[in-house]
């Protein structure tokens, strides 16, 4: 992900995700997996990241389809968010999207939704 980020700095990013990942740091503090001092510098540099990347607002048009999207996809709410808020984004036209997500299961489904979707 760093490499990706270092050739390509440009984020669209789902609105809810800083609070995914603070969530995801926060578990791993609680389950032993991360010291206080690791998860101290993983928000660090979130607010790093967060400080450049571009968010894709709430919207009904991204509630719906995340709506369509649990209907069709082993998808859990945030994930057909951040589906939908991808497919928003990329409906609008943009040169050039990929998908980038550490997630099998949302890379599946960002594939049968038609977006170029980066894995490694």
């Amino acid at each position: 992900m760093v490499s990706l980020i270092g050739n390509d700095p440009e984020m669209l990013v789902w609105w809810g995700a800083r609070v995914e990942c603070v969530s995801a740091l926060a578990r791993r503090e609680r389950e032993g997996h991360l010291s206080v001092g690791e998860v101290t510098g993983a928000l660090a540099v979130l607010n790093l990241m967060s400080g450049r990347w571009h968010e894709v607002i709430p919207a009904g048009v991204v509630r719906r389809r995340a709506e369509r999207l649990l209907r069709v996809h082993p998808l859990g709410a945030a994930d057909a968010l951040q589906l939908a808020a991808a497919i928003t984004v990329m409906d609008a036209g943009p040169s050039r999207f990929e998908f980038v997500s550490l997630d099998q299961r949302l890379n599946e489904a960002a594939q049968r939704e038609g977006l170029s979707v980066i894995t490694d």
